[in-house]
């Protein structure tokens, strides 16, 4: 059976939503493996932890992010600061 042209739009779009799904959900996830490497190697080297920290407070202007990232960034300075003690 035929399909109208407008199923074949519909059907197209509907496709196309999908692959936009699939690509975000991508996204996220390399986003979060990124986040989790950087995150790691940060709490255990004190100039990642440094710029990490600088840069986290520099990018994260929303209060609700900055309340979020309260304990990371004591983490972060807490790592930093062991470089200053050495």
């Amino acid at each position: 059976m035929a399909r109208t042209l407008d199923q074949q739009v519909a059907a197209a779009q509907a496709k196309l939503a999908r692959l936009k799904t699939r690509q975000k959900a991508s996204e996220t996830r390399r986003k979060i493996i990124v986040g989790a490497i950087v995150t790691n190697e940060a709490l255990k080297d004190p100039k990642i932890a440094r710029w990490m920290a600088a840069t986290l407070r520099r990018n994260a202007t929303r209060a609700v992010d900055q309340k979020e990232l309260e304990g990371l960034l004591a983490e972060l300075d807490q790592t930093a600061a062991k470089a200053d003690q050495a």
